[in-house]
């Protein structure tokens, strides 16, 4: 584990404007073919302390084990944190972006107590109606978002899993329904599932190929 850590700076910033309840919030599953898009909000206490805090990066620098142990930590850390994902069908009816954004809204809506100011990965929610700044690489920069990068893909990864169970014969559980060889092999010899996203162009493609 190599990179930088992610850092409580930006909390800490708001925090001296006057913001007490500060909520980081990102995503997992954009460009999956298959499976929900899945968000995660994440409240830290101000005067957050835990030598597991060095071991947190964004989600995809760490291993499942890890990602495992730090889901454990932040949920026994956190002042709050919340969940929300959008279908497969959300996101071929209104488009990936617009879908990813309801799941943060709904993640940002499950917290208690209510977050006074958002900081979000690259993204704004202007559904949401309080403060909030986006910020390129938030993942990586700011433990809050890191924080919940690790939430959100602990969860997707156990839905996938889930999903595998469901709809054997694809390889969910190993490549949680990104385009690897393996699922593009298996997509063209068994045709999408009821989880695939149609409006996604590897499924489309192969799903015109199909007798």
């Amino acid at each position: 584990m190599t990179a930088t850590p992610p850092t409580f700076k930006v909390e800490q910033s708001l925090a001296r404007e006057g913001y007490e309840i500060i909520a980081g919030v990102d995503e997992v599953g954009r460009g999956a073919l298959a499976g929900p898009v899945v968000a995660a909000a994440v409240v830290l206490p101000r005067n957050i302390r835990g030598g597991w805090l060095k071991q947190v990066r964004d989600s995809k620098q760490l291993t499942p084990a890890q990602r495992e142990r730090l889901y454990r930590d932040i949920r026994r850390s956190a002042l709050a944190v919340g969940i929300g994902q959008a279908s497969r069908e959300v996101i071929d009816a209104r488009g990936i972006v617009p879908a990813t954004c309801l799941a943060m809204q709904r993640a940002v809506e499950r917290l208690a107590p209510p977050p006074q100011y958002l900081i979000i990965d690259y993204l704004l929610l202007p559904e949401v109606g309080l403060p909030q700044r986006g910020i390129i690489n938030g993942d990586a920069l700011c433990l809050s978002i890191a924080c919940a990068s690790i939430i959100a893909k602990v969860t997707r990864d156990r839905l996938m899993v889930g999903l595998d169970r469901v709809y054997p014969g694809y390889g969910m559980a190993r490549h949680k329904g990104y385009a690897t060889r393996e699922h593009l092999a298996c997509l063209g010899r068994l045709g999408p599932c009821p989880d695939h996203r149609r409006s996604f162009l590897p499924v489309r493609e192969i799903t015109r190929r199909l007798p």
